[in-house]
């Protein structure tokens, strides 16, 4: 499966797999794209397993208000990190299975990988600016 960005400079779309390791860059102009992606039940553990880079997963559910709150804030930090962050979604009502696999009882819910483990949890929305000092922290403790 694959999933296009469109590139934030020149605008050329690109079509990047859904499982993949590396950098994305767009095609034309080699500038580094925001990944933003959804995962499934199917393609979850290969996904993280196989990043290059640290990995933001956003467990969420479209009825959920906070959820709906923070996804401007990780869109636009997939943007800013372009080329160091992936963020990717999972909703919980069409993927319970991963859900139950990481044990949320609450969402949102914000789990960062660094090489496959987990190196931070997040129950509940922060603002934008709290997500990446969050990210952050995480990363520099792992």
């Amino acid at each position: 499966m694959a999933e296009t960005i469109n590139c934030p400079d020149c605008g050329v779309r690109n079509r990047l797999p859904t499982v993949s390791s590396g950098r994305p860059r767009c095609g034309k102009c080699q500038t580094d794209l925001p990944w933003l992606s959804n995962a499934t039940t199917a393609d979850f553990d290969q996904t993280i397993a196989t990043a290059s880079m640290p990995v933001l997963v956003d467990l969420w559910a479209p009825w959920c208000g906070p959820c709906r709150a923070v996804a401007p804030a990780l869109e636009e930090l997939a943007r800013t990190r372009a080329g160091f962050l992936r963020v990717v979604k999972v909703n919980v009502d069409e993927e319970p299975t991963v859900s139950g696999r990481l044990g949320v009882q609450g969402i949102p819910t914000m789990v960062l990988y660094h090489q496959g483990i987990e190196v931070g949890r997040q129950v509940g929305a922060l603002p934008a600016a709290k997500i990446g000092q969050w990210v952050d922290t995480a990363m520099a403790s792992a």
